[in-house]
């Protein structure tokens, strides 16, 4: 571990938290922060449209010009331009930090569309890492971990865990009765 190197490591790794940060700059700005590399307005379009965000970043007064903060966007907005950004990145992991836990039904439809966009690319070798307490956010996983207490309890697809009658199906089921 001593002889890691934590910048290569770094620029390996993608990640979107629950409440992503925009910064008082352009949306192409935002998209482009963090990259390692030159990056063209076409790669930031692509990877807006990865994100499903190229349509209501088009609409802007500027487009991808427009000068935004936090204030500006909605939540889902702001998820989809962070997700951009992870993407613009290529990492070889993606950690999705509760990415829709604060999202209406329509952004948390537009960011879990992502998700399978990311999850199906099969040209990109990528591990996506989604940590949800929405557990309609990782029905499609091909392997959810349930942890408890810090400890990992259960492993499997999510056929697989709710045949099992553990913890993760009863979630689903309070979480299916707090919805009825």
């Amino acid at each position: 571990m001593k002889e890691l190197n934590v910048k290569y490591l770094r620029e390996k790794i993608g990640y979107v938290g629950q409440e992503p940060r925009l910064f008082r700059m352009d949306v192409s700005s935002n998209i482009k922060y963090g990259c390692p590399r030159e990056v063209s307005e076409q790669e930031v379009e692509w990877a807006a449209k990865q994100a499903f965000a190229h349509d209501f970043i088009s609409a802007l007064p500027n487009g991808y010009q427009t000068l935004v903060d936090d204030d500006l966007l909605s939540g889902g907005q702001k998820q989809r331009i962070a997700i951009a950004r992870a993407v613009l990145r290529d990492p070889s992991i993606l950690i999705l930090d509760e990415a829709t836990s604060a999202l209406d039904a329509e952004s948390e439809h537009n960011v879990k569309g992502v998700l399978r966009a990311v999850e199906s690319d099969q040209e990109t070798k990528r591990t996506v890492f989604v940590i949800a307490h929405r557990l309609s956010t990782i029905q499609t996983a091909d392997r959810i971990i349930v942890m408890d207490g810090g400890r990992i309890i259960e492993m499997g697809s999510h056929t697989d865990l709710v045949k099992n009658d553990g913890l993760y199906a009863r979630l689903i089921r309070r979480q299916a009765d707090a919805v009825a």
